[in-house]
């Protein structure tokens, strides 16, 4: 089948959507699919690695094991006109060559100017407070052609059938974030990290922004000065206001990597933190989307079979379990989170059993590959299987908590 995804970002970038969408191109390309990737050329002046990931061959930078074609259209301006010249450039492109079998993506100005062409999926992972005119989200989901609405989570599904209620009920399937089974870890690669060989390390990977629980995690390194704490990522003026505050020498900001870089940085971890906030910000606190939130970051821990410390939270409770994948901690109880920390640190087999439940799950039902079969079941498209997922709960989509 001919897949023409539509990304309204940059590739490569600095930001998790980029790696969602290349990862989910990789899964597309797997499973057989023609898919043709149309995003945005690197723009992006977040940190000085920038510089390089913007000039990096995107294969390499995000680790993706298929060649699949990315032609990179840029917008004249980073307004609603701007993005709409550029959707009609995509449509331009993608009707000079052989005709898609389905158009795919979470740009919605794009999806729009190619509704028409052939059947559509709509991704989203917020709900959209940015387009304009007001209209637009609304003006998509109510076309002919539409196909599927896929979201990351059950919670924003309510709210997005909420919003639109207006229009009936929405082919909305939810479909979580994911991660990569690892390949086997190769000692001679592995990174050397500083601090003491003789202890305990305790991780963080992703973005330093508000919301992200960073201040809990330099509290959590002042009550254990026998434990180095590692945290992997962050803009460099994030990393400067983090590295500021931190009153601890046992920790350590090694900024932002490649995500091809990521998975040799996992194995070397004891016990891996993700102490979300209530209210999760993106760069430069353009949107708040902690109510809808699917970190891949999760899905990576559980993926190397890490033991997990995360914030209870009713989103994610949709996938972690109380001592069952992880251990869930209040965000706002930082002594809850400290002897959290110092029971997993004292408890080999705990550890093992949290860590072993957590890489089966993904083994079973979160990896890449399974969710672009998942998000593409029941179309009734070429290279599609007719199974229909939509409208009732299926092994993929876990259960709503309660």
């Amino acid at each position: 089948m001919r897949i023409a995804y539509l990304h309204g970002g940059s590739i490569p970038s600095f930001f998790a959507n980029g790696v969602h969408v290349m990862r989910m191109c990789d899964a597309f390309a797997a499973a057989g699919h023609d898919v043709t990737l149309y995003s945005m050329p690197s723009t992006c002046s977040t940190c000085s690695t920038c510089s390089t990931c913007s000039t990096e061959d995107p294969y390499t930078y995000y680790g993706v094991r298929h060649h699949f074609p990315i032609r990179l259209v840029p917008a004249p301006d980073f307004t609603p006109d701007g993005y709409r010249h550029r959707a009609a450039d995509i449509r331009a492109l993608v009707t000079d060559g052989p005709p898609p079998d389905l158009v795919y993506g979470r740009d919605p100005y794009a999806l729009t100017a190619l509704a028409d062409l052939a059947p559509f999926v709509y991704e989203v992972h917020q709900l959209r407070q940015d387009l304009s005119p007001a209209g637009t989200e609304e003006e998509l989901l109510g076309m002919p052609r539409l196909a599927r609405v896929v979201v990351i989570t059950h919670a924003l599904a309510h709210d997005l059938a909420e919003k639109y209620e207006r229009l009936g009920t929405l082919p909305v399937l939810v479909a979580p974030d994911c991660a990569d089974p690892p390949d086997p870890a190769d000692p001679t690669n592995a990174p050397q990290l500083p601090g003491r060989p003789d202890v305990p390390r305790v991780g963080y990977v992703g973005h330093l922004y508000d919301g992200r629980g960073i201040g809990l995690v330099l509290d959590l390194a002042e009550r254990f000065p026998g434990v180095d704490f590692h945290l992997v990522g962050g803009t460099d003026e994030d990393r400067a206001r983090w590295e500021k505050a931190c009153r601890s020498p046992q920790v350590y900001f090694h900024g932002h990597l490649p995500p091809s870089e990521l998975p040799s940085h996992y194995p070397l971890f004891d016990v891996v933190l993700a102490p979300y906030e209530s209210k999760v910000y993106t760069w430069g606190r353009l949107d708040e989307t902690g109510r809808w939130a699917s970190p891949m970051k999760v899905f990576e821990y559980m993926s190397h079979g890490l033991p997990m410390i995360a914030s209870d939270l009713p989103v994610l409770r949709e996938v972690l379990q109380d001592r069952v994948n992880c251990l869930l901690r209040p965000p706002g109880d930082p002594a809850a989170w400290a002897e959290a920390l110092g029971e997993l640190l004292a408890d080999e087999a705990l550890r093992r059993r949290l860590g072993d439940e957590a890489r089966r799950q993904v083994l079973d039902r979160y990896t890449w590959r399974r969710r672009a079969e998942i998000v593409l079941a029941g179309l009734g498209l070429p290279g599609t299987t007719h199974r229909s997922t939509v409208g009732r709960t299926s092994e993929f989509q876990p259960t709503p908590p309660r």
